[in-house]
């Protein structure tokens, strides 16, 4: 889910007496937005609780989420979260990188999936 989007829905539920915290991988995006509660993993986007298959780490995000409830004691906390990407950070060289070898391949992809939608409008 969009980072920003979720930022706003939750300063907007703060707004009417309904307490929140964020978690989440977008560091700039969620600041920007001045949440009151914010835990930030350092992770590839679309993994804010962890990896992949690892309930544990998981579980200890989540939990270290909801301490934020107890712990924070002014607006707009940011805590780090302690746990670490587990294949290290290597995931930043390539994020979202598009290599010579896989151009055709997602321009192909691309084209289908417009075509697939123009096809559902009817256009």
């Amino acid at each position: 889910m969009c980072h920003q989007t979720v930022s706003l829905v939750a300063r907007f539920l703060e707004e009417h007496g309904i307490p929140t915290v964020i978690l989440g991988s977008a560091l700039d995006i969620v600041t920007h937005c001045a949440v009151p509660r914010y835990l930030f993993t350092d992770f590839p986007l679309g993994n804010p609780c962890g990896a992949p298959d690892d309930a544990d780490m998981q579980d200890r995000i989540v939990r270290s989420a909801v301490d934020l409830f107890e712990t924070a004691s002014e607006p707009m906390t940011v805590v780090r979260s302690a746990e670490l990407w587990p294949h290290g950070d290597a995931w930043r060289l390539s994020y979202a990188q598009v290599r010579p070898e896989d151009r055709q391949k997602l321009l192909a992809a691309g084209e289908k999936r417009r075509a697939e939608r123009a096809a559902k409008a009817g256009l």
